[in-house]
C-alpha cells in the first residue's frame, strides 16, 4: 500500500503533529496507567481499522512489558480474563465513544461504570484520549498511511 500524502513531509503535517503530541502529552501525565492508555489506543484503532496506530501502539506496548496475551485478546477483551475491572471499563468506554455513528453514543451505564474506576481528571483523560486516537486514526486511515515499519520511540 502506498500513502495518498506523505504526512511526514508536509509542514502543515508537522504543525499540526506538534499539537497533537501536546495534548497526547496531557493524557499520559494523566495519572490514567500507561498501560490502559495504550489498550484504549488499541482497541479504538482496531475498531477504525488504523493499521498504521496498529503497528505503533502493539510494538509500544510489548516494548512497556505488556503480554503477548493481553495484546491478543483486546479485540475480544469481553471473553478475556486478563483484564482488571478498570481496563474493562475503560476498554467499554472506548468502544461506545469510537462507534458514536453507531446513534447510541456513550450510555449513562458505561460512563457510570468507567466513573467507578477513575476521578473526574482521569475521566477527562480518557475522554480526550479516546477522541485523539480517533483523530489519529482518521488522519491515518484517510491518507491510507501502510503499517509495518513502526520503531519503538520513533516520534517520541
Amino acid at each position: 500500500m502506498e500513502a495518498r500524502l506523505n504526512v511526514f513531509a508536509s509542514p502543515l503535517s508537522g504543525r499540526l503533529m506538534k499539537h497533537f503530541g501536546a495534548a497526547g502529552k496531557v493524557v499520559t501525565d494523566s495519572g490514567v496507567p500507561a498501560a490502559t492508555q495504550e489498550l484504549v489506543k488499541i482497541r479504538a484503532s482496531q475498531i477504525n481499522g488504523c493499521g498504521f496506530c496498529l503497528d505503533m501502539h502493539t510494538k509500544e506496548a510489548a516494548a512497556a512489558g505488556e503480554t503477548v496475551q493481553r495484546l491478543h485478546m483486546v479485540a475480544a477483551w469481553r471473553e478475556a480474563k486478563v483484564f482488571s475491572e478498570a481496563e474493562r471499563a475503560a476498554l467499554e468506554l472506548t468502544e461506545e465513544g469510537t462507534r458514536l455513528a453507531d446513534g447510541t453514543g456513550v450510555s449513562d451505564e458505561v460512563w457510570g461504570n468507567a466513573a467507578k474506576h477513575y476521578d473526574e481528571d482521569q475521566l477527562l483523560a480518557l475522554v480526550s484520549l479516546i477522541a485523539l486516537i480517533n483523530a489519529y486514526n482518521r488522519l491515518n486511515v484517510l491518507t491510507r498511511q501502510p503499517a509495518g515499519d513502526y520503531v519503538v520511540g520513533q516520534f517520541g
